[in-house]
């Protein structure tokens, strides 16, 4: 044998001993551990009370003006009378706005007759800008698909309330 290979043997024999140290170190630590502590013991009281008489109440008679008067009638509310619709009209330019930024095409009286859709419009937004109800201005736009969700840049929406576009 030579002492290369004694002091190896040498060095897994030490390593041997502290691993075994380490182990019996960590068992014996592992008894110190307390035991679980004992759950609580529930006491159950089985002494009844003795009854005692009881006085049974007895009804007092009232004057029969302290009782509190009937209520009125319930009168259900009248039927209401179907709401006026929303007279169609023309459309009046209130000013670019968020949503409706486009350009506006007038006759030559100044009314708006078209508008161009640009990035960023939105179809409520142009009808809020011409003082329109967004279902005019779709009945007076019949081509714009899916109640005005669907409009697209470049797209005309017509502002003539006598015609349709």
């Amino acid at each position: 044998m030579g002492a290369i290979e004694s002091s190896g043997r040498r060095r897994a024999v030490r390593s041997a001993r502290a691993v075994s140290l380490g182990v019996a170190g960590l068992l014996a630590l592992s008894a110190c551990v307390a035991a679980p502590a004992a759950p609580p013991v529930t006491v159950v009281v089985t002494e009844r009370p003795d009854p005692s008489p009881s006085v049974a109440p007895v009804p007092t008679q009232t004057a029969r003006d302290a009782l509190p008067p009937e209520p009125a009638p319930i009168v259900p509310n009248a039927p209401a009378e179907p709401a006026e619709p929303i007279p169609e009209g023309p459309a009046y330019d209130l000013g670019p706005r968020d949503g409706a930024l486009g350009p506006v095409v007038s006759d030559a009286d100044g009314n708006p007759v078209s508008y161009t859709v640009v990035a960023g419009d939105v179809f409520f937004d142009i009808a809020q800008r011409f003082d329109l109800p967004q279902q005019q201005l779709l009945r007076m736009n019949p081509s714009i698909p899916g109640f005005g969700l669907d409009i697209y840049i470049g797209d005309i929406v017509n502002l003539d309330w006598t015609t349709t576009r």
